[in-house]
C-alpha cells in the first residue's frame, strides 16, 4: 500500500501542471483504485489465441481506437437512426457500396438483407414476416448445394424455403416467380460448380437480387469492395473477426433500396423479426472505427508480422525430431499464414487431443485448433510477444512426449 510519505515524494518529482489543480489531478491519479479484473474475479479462463477468430473464442480483440470510440460515445445520447445514417454513409464510401448499415453480426445481416428484399418499403409486409403466405411476398432462396452448410438458417428465419442447385442448368430451371434471392457463400465457392460472376450474371438476366456472405473472408482487404464492384446486390461481413470490431457487430452493404428496406426490420422499430438484433450506438461507431483502422493499416507490414510470428513457432516445432510442419494460406476464408503441424507417433507419443488439453491447461492457457491428423496454429490473433510463449510451450510438450 502506498504511504502518505511515498505519495508526497512522488508528487514532488512530477512537473507542475498548473499549481494546485495539477497537484490535485496527480493525487487523484496516484490514489485511484485499480481497475477490476472481472475475468479473475469471476473465475473466467483467459488464454492466448493461436487458433483464429472463432465465435466460441470470442472472435478477435478490439483495437485501441475501437475501445476509445466505444468509451467516448458512451457518455452522450444520440438518435440511433442518425448514428446509422452517418456511419452507413462512411462505410458505403469505403466499400464502394450504395449504402450500408451496421448489424448484430453477419448472421443478422443475412436475415435483415433478405427481409429487405422480401418486403421492400411495405410496412405491412415488414410486420408480417416470417409469415409469407397470402402476403404476395416471394418465398424461395436458391443456393448451390455445396454452399448450404448451416449459415443459410439465417435466411429461413424470414420464412423462406431453400432450393438447392448444382449445375448451371439446375439454376436456370429453379428460378421462378417465387424466387426471392440467389445466395452465395464465398468460403464455399470451391464447393460449387457456378462461380461468382456467372451467379451474378444469371441473376441479373432474370431480375433476381443476389447476396454474398463473406463473414470470415477478410483479409484480403480488397474483399471489402470486390463483391460490390462485381455486382452483388447485398454483401454481408462479420465485424469481430479480422476487422477487430465488436464481436456482436457486422455490416450489411449494397444497393440503397435493399438497405433502406432492411432497416425497416431493424431497431429502433418494433413488431419486426429483427427487433432482437439490436446494435447499440457504441457498437455502431466502434464498427466504423474498426473498419477505418483496418483499411488504413499497412497490409504488407501486417502480413510480414504474421509471417515472422509463424516462422518462430514453425522453427520451434521442427526442432523436435519426427515433427512435420506445412505452412499454408487458405485461399478463401481465414486467409492468413497457417501452420499445419503433425508428427510421427513412433517418435512423439502424443495424441492431437492430448496436446490440445496440455496447452489449454497450462500456464498461460493456449488455444489451438485440432485438424484430424494435425493441429492448426495461426498467428494473426496473437499479441506481441505471445508467439514466443506458444513456440516454447509447443516445443516443451512435443519434447516431453518424444520417445
Amino acid at each position: 500500500m502506498i504511504t502518505r510519505r511515498d505519495l508526497i515524494l512522488r508528487l514532488s518529482s512530477l512537473p507542475l501542471l498548473g499549481g494546485f489543480l495539477g497537484e490535485k489531478n496527480q493525487l487523484r491519479a496516484l490514489t485511484a483504485a485499480p481497475a477490476r479484473n472481472l475475468a479473475k474475479e469471476l473465475g473466467i479462463r483467459t488464454f492466448i489465441n493461436a487458433a483464429g477468430t472463432y465465435t466460441a473464442m470470442t472472435g478477435s480483440l478490439m483495437e485501441d481506437e475501437v475501445m476509445e470510440a466505444i468509451k467516448g460515445t458512451s457518455r452522450e445520447f444520440m438518435m440511433l437512426d442518425e448514428v446509422q445514417d452517418k456511419v452507413g454513409e462512411k462505410i458505403a464510401a469505403i466499400t464502394h457500396a450504395e449504402a450500408a448499415v451496421v448489424t448484430a453480426g453477419c448472421f443478422s445481416a443475412l436475415t435483415l438483407g433478405l427481409a429487405g428484399v422480401l418486403t421492400g418499403m411495405d410496412q405491412k409486409k415488414v410486420e408480417a414476416l416470417p409469415h409469407l403466405e397470402g402476403t404476395g411476398m416471394k418465398s424461395e432462396v436458391i443456393i448451390q448445394k455445396g454452399h448450404n452448410i448451416g449459415y443459410s438458417h439465417a435466411l429461413i428465419n424470414t420464412g423462406c424455403k431453400i432450393v438447392e442447385v448444382e449445375t448451371l442448368e439446375d439454376l436456370e430451371k429453379a428460378i421462378n416467380d417465387k424466387t426471392a434471392l440467389l445466395w452465395f457463400l464465398h468460403i464455399q465457392s470451391d464447393r460449387g460448380q457456378i462461380g461468382h460472376e456467372k451467379w451474378v450474371e444469371v441473376a441479373k438476366k432474370h431480375g433476381v437480387p443476389t447476396m454474398i456472405d463473406i463473414a470470415a473472408d477478410v483479409p484480403p482487404v480488397e474483399n471489402l469492395w470486390r463483391f460490390n464492384d462485381m455486382g452483388f446486390d447485398l454483401v454481408c461481413v462479420s465485424g469481430g473477426k479480422a476487422l477487430r470490431g465488436p464481436q456482436s457487430a457486422g455490416i450489411l452493404m449494397g444497393k440503397k433500396e435493399y438497405i433502406a428496406a432492411a432497416r425497416l426490420s431493424m431497431p429502433p422499430r418494433g413488431s419486426t423479426i429483427g427487433r432482437g438484433m439490436k446494435v447499440n450506438k457504441e457498437e455502431i461507431l466502434g464498427m466504423y472505427a474498426a473498419l477505418d483502422k483496418f483499411v488504413n493499416t499497412d497490409q504488407k507490414k501486417l502480413w510480414k508480422t504474421w509471417e515472422d510470428r509463424t516462422a518462430l513457432i514453425r522453427n520451434a516445432a521442427l526442432s523436435v525430431p519426427g515433427v512435420k510442419v506445412v505452412t499454408d494460406v487458405p485461399e478463401l476464408g481465414n486467409h492468413t499464414p497457417t501452420l499445419r503441424i503433425s508428427w510421427d507417433t513412433a517418435k512423439v507419443n502424443l495424441q492431437i487431443k492430448e496436446l490440445q488439453e496440455r496447452l489449454r491447461n497450462g500456464t498461460p492457457s493456449i488455444e489451438i485448433m485440432p485438424g484430424g491428423s494435425h493441429i492448426n496454429i495461426t498467428s494473426w490473433m496473437l499479441q506481441p510477444g505471445e508467439e514466443k510463449i506458444v513456440a516454447a510451450r509447443l516445443k516443451e510438450e512435443l519434447t516431453k512426449a518424444s520417445i
